[in-house]
């Protein structure tokens, strides 16, 4: 998995435009409770600083519903970044646009922009080249260190990338390191672990995992898809209802590696002060 890294760029005077995964969990008032993922891009951020390179930052941040939403924005991580280095950081209330071009012309090197959520933007996860064209417009190299987000194809992660020279970040090449070790010469037993909402952007991985590990451990609301297709009911909980079907066929290519939750937590509503109890 040999990939072009920031290493492999001369940065001074250039502008990085860098996909970073500041998707932070929060509380209710929308403060960050965790700041783990954003530490984890500073090694990135601070070393294209060092090479004289002006930082254009974009992430996506929970799951806005009907465009811009004020508990979603970007701000917040813009001003925790400020407190973990020692840079300017600005930030600009636009994705792409008049705003944002602006914004990111001004940027001198040494400095730190934070763009406005993507998914502000409804083209962000419809892949939509005109505005994967707009990013574009903002740097000079991109970055690509939001491993999480990566099997996406949204217009910040492989939109971008076909109209901008692509390298991988600090982070992505620590992954990808690693990945290619896990996958090329595991050490046995090799145990998967895969959480997350949907199966659907996963399905890929775990059929290229099945010939290859010992066990695959499903949690996270995915779990809930496969307990479905195993004919558990779900009640009002997370359930990606066209994809049982292609749950059902994984477990049964997988029935002896795949291994789901022996045990849920099962509430009357999504409320702390709700009946509950544990169902195995």
């Amino acid at each position: 998995m040999n990939k072009k890294t920031i290493k492999d760029i001369e940065w001074a005077g250039k502008k990085a435009l860098v996909r970073v995964d500041f998707n932070v969990p929060q509380a209710d008032d929308g403060q960050i409770t965790d700041d783990a993922r954003i530490r984890a891009a500073l090694p990135t951020i601070n070393y294209l600083l060092e090479q004289g390179a002006a930082v254009i930052l974009m992430s996506h941040l929970g799951r806005p519903k009907d465009g811009p939403d004020p508990l979603y924005s970007m701000k917040v991580t813009a001003d925790r970044l400020t407190t973990l280095i020692n840079a300017p950081v600005k930030f600009v209330g636009a994705v792409t646009g008049p705003e944002a071009e602006a914004a990111a012309a001004a940027l001198k090197p040494g400095e730190v922009l934070v763009l406005e959520n993507t998914r502000f933007d409804p083209r962000e996860t419809k892949n939509d080249q005109a505005m994967a064209q707009e990013l574009a417009k903002l740097g000079d190299i991109y970055v690509d260190d939001a491993f999480g987000s990566a099997h996406r194809a949204h217009a910040s992660t492989a939109g971008v990338a076909s109209y901008l020279p692509a390298v991988a970040g600090f982070l992505m090449q620590k992954e990808l390191d690693y990945l290619g070790k896990s996958l090329e010469n595991p050490d046995h037993p090799f145990v998967a672990i895969l959480g997350g909402a949907k199966i659907s952007d996963k399905i890929q991985v775990i059929q290229a995992l099945l010939p290859k590990v010992d066990t695959i451990l499903i949690g996270g609301g995915m779990a809930n898809t496969f307990l479905a297709a195993e004919g558990y009911p779900i009640g009002k909980s997370l359930v990606e209802k066209d994809a049982i079907a292609t749950a059902a066929s994984l477990m049964e290519q997988g029935a002896e590696i795949i291994t789901l939750p022996v045990d849920l937590r099962v509430a009357q509503a999504f409320a702390a002060d709700a009946e509950q109890k544990v169902s195995a």
